[in-house]
């Protein structure tokens, strides 16, 4: 798949720091300690409906991960897939009487452009399920060969399934019980109570084909994979096993991350999928958790056309802190375009405080688990003095042009 332009960083003075990211697996912020080309795999869209103000929070928090790794000199090498089919998306077409391979490639065009607006910084490969099937088919064949997979015992669609048990690690990632698991399973895409299955945790790897389905042929038998082995595949064939970050929404820990990790981990033989487990936390609107699902979307796409700086976007989603569940409200909006006009005006004057220590500053927040909170305020700190003049560094307000632009991805 095609991704999107990407943006020159610029560089900065001072030392930059290591960055730390809270864990899942271990519950614990720690250093991420990457190589010399750092690797993430970032969960992309299914491409059923436009860009909403989740997708964009989750999209933000890795782009600062990107920017952090860039600023310590680090190549990145960044992942991220597309579930270009996927029940969900068949379901939207059916509903709406339209093509769902129209429905996804126009969705997943609307995605790139308000990625590209929010200047978030592309993937190296920006991958499909789709375009990936003959090696995700590989990857099923040899956990079959391998005794990590079996077929349903069900004569009309027998169906392959993973042995959820089969690296007796499962459940590393989430820390969830079994009757947890379950209930998570069943209301995010699982299948627990499948008779054919021989256990209820057990997740597809490959549907048989059915009547009025799209799918593909293969030495698997005609049908379509299962969600969470594309993701295994994708990450396993570009990134390798342990890469540094595998990223999401925290609605993604369980069935989705947990599952990638043990089909790729059972396929390798080697722990973990990745060293860092990242997620970021859930925004709502009036109390309820933004999604599909409830219709209280609010659309980037949307507020682009309405005249919204996509810097005004970003600063509101930086407001709060990335892991935790926060609210979107035109309040929150309206401060953070008031903090944009701030800022502007503020690297507009032809002096101002030294740049140096700020810059050290939102560094210091920022590689601490990617608080952005502080970094604002940092921030604001050296525009509430630069607005009142307090200040004679002709070369300050350049250098905070380009620390933003660099850290926050903020164009001012």
């Amino acid at each position: 798949m095609r991704t999107w332009s990407s943006v020159t960083l610029p560089r900065l003075p001072g030392t930059p720091r290591p960055l730390r990211l809270f864990d899942t697996a271990t519950a614990r912020v720690r250093p991420s300690a990457p190589g010399e080309t750092a690797r993430m795999y970032v969960c992309g869209i299914t491409p059923y409906d436009a860009t909403h103000l989740g997708h964009a929070a989750t999209y933000l928090a890795f782009d600062l991960v990107n920017r952090l790794w860039r600023d310590s000199g680090h190549d990145v090498h960044y992942v991220q897939n597309v579930t270009d089919i996927d029940e969900p998306l068949l379901e939207r077409a059916e509903r709406d009487h339209d093509d769902w391979i129209v429905l996804g490639l126009r969705e997943t065009a609307l995605f790139r452009e308000d990625m590209e607006a929010l200047r978030v910084l592309p993937p190296r490969h920006f991958v499909g399920a789709v375009e990936s099937i003959p090696e995700i088919v590989e990857v099923i064949a040899k956990l079959l060969a391998d005794g990590a997979a079996y077929r349903a015992d069900d004569p009309e669609y027998p169906d392959i399934y993973f042995d959820h048990a089969v690296t007796g690690r499962f459940g590393y990632e989430s820390g969830f019980d079994r009757d947890v698991m379950l209930r998570l399973f069943g209301e995010r895409g699982g299948d627990p109570d499948r008779a054919a299955k021989r256990d209820p945790l057990d997740a597809l790897l490959w549907r048989c084909a059915r009547p009025g389905e799209p799918s593909w042929d293969s030495e698997l038998g005609p049908g379509r994979p299962g969600w969470h082995i594309e993701c295994s595949a994708i990450a396993v064939n570009r990134l390798g096993m342990q890469f540094d970050v595998q990223g999401g929404g925290s609605d993604l820990i369980f069935p989705h991350h947990e599952f990638s990790a043990a089909h790729a981990e059972a396929l390798t033989a080697t722990h973990p999928f990745a060293r860092h487990y990242v997620h970021a936390g859930m925004i709502g609107l009036e109390g309820e958790k933004m999604s599909k699902s409830r219709g209280n979307l609010v659309f980037v796409s949307r507020l682009r056309a309405d005249g919204v700086d996509p810097g005004a976007i970003r600063l509101a989603l930086f407001a709060g802190h990335y892991r935790a569940d926060r609210e979107w409200s035109p309040a929150l909006l309206e401060q953070a375009q008031a903090r944009l006009s701030r800022w502007r005006e503020a690297v507009s004057l032809s002096a101002a405080p030294p740049a140096e220590p700020t810059i050290a500053r939102l560094r210091d927040h920022l590689t601490d688990d990617l608080d952005t909170p502080n970094a604002l305020a940092a921030l604001d700190a050296w525009v509430g003095d630069a607005l009142r003049r307090d200040g004679d560094d002709p070369a300050a307000p350049e250098l905070i042009r380009d620390a933003v632009d660099a850290l926050l991805g903020i164009a001012l």
